[in-house]
């Protein structure tokens, strides 16, 4: 696999990898972002050139006093109009890899691309809302004392129960942040989002 970076020509043309991922959405037949206002990366495989998976950011200003939000607000619409060419957050919108191409490991070289262009720009790190893939199901099984989102995640963080999701991303080096209630439509998260900051090393000293 070759990570490299995508016009958007190139980008627009794998919108169906984007579907399948359920990260980017298309309406009656027309795609929804704006491809030039994207930071996108794309891992290519080297045989044939395919797209088989890609990640989107977009740069902008937190205000950690008040970060809950709805995802469909943070990425405006999927047109991402709304990037901040001086913010000093990178905002994690997508990121997607075929499903026969999971397994490999492609979403951590796509994370690690993330965090290398963080310190090249020198922002303060990476923020995101995570979805808890896994709380829709563990909140109808546990028990009652503990069926929040507050503890669930607090769970997952100490290893404690397994996320698809938020184990994943913490493993890498976010911490939780809060909780986002209404994030976004999905009853496998309870609607939920957590908010998670990666935070570049580079800038606390």
């Amino acid at each position: 696999m070759k990570l490299v970076p995508v016009s958007p020509e190139t980008l627009a043309r794998f919108s169906s990898l984007l579907i399948e991922s359920a990260l980017w959405l298309e309406r009656e037949g027309k795609t929804l972002w704006n491809p030039l206002e994207l930071t996108p990366k794309a891992l290519l495989e080297r045989s044939s050139g395919k797209v088989v998976a890609a990640s989107t950011d977009l740069r902008a200003r937190v205000d950690f006093s008040h970060y809950q939000h709805r995802y469909m607000d943070a990425v405006d619409n999927n047109y991402i109009r709304n990037h901040d060419p001086s913010g000093d957050w990178l905002y994690g919108a997508d990121i997607g890899v075929l499903p026969e191409f999971r397994g490999f490991k492609l979403s951590s070289l796509l994370y690690q691309a993330r965090h290398a262009l963080i310190r090249r720009l020198k922002l303060r790190g990476h923020v995101a809302g995570a979805m808890p893939k896994g709380y829709g199901a563990y909140s109808s099984t546990a028990h009652p004392g503990e069926r929040g989102i507050e503890q669930y995640v607090l769970k997952v963080a100490r290893g404690e129960i397994s996320d698809p999701v938020l184990s994943v991303v913490f493993k890498r080096g976010y911490a939780p942040y809060g909780i986002i209630p209404d994030y976004l439509e999905d009853a496998s998260c309870g609607n939920f989002g957590v908010f998670v900051v990666w935070r570049n090393p580079e800038m606390t000293r």
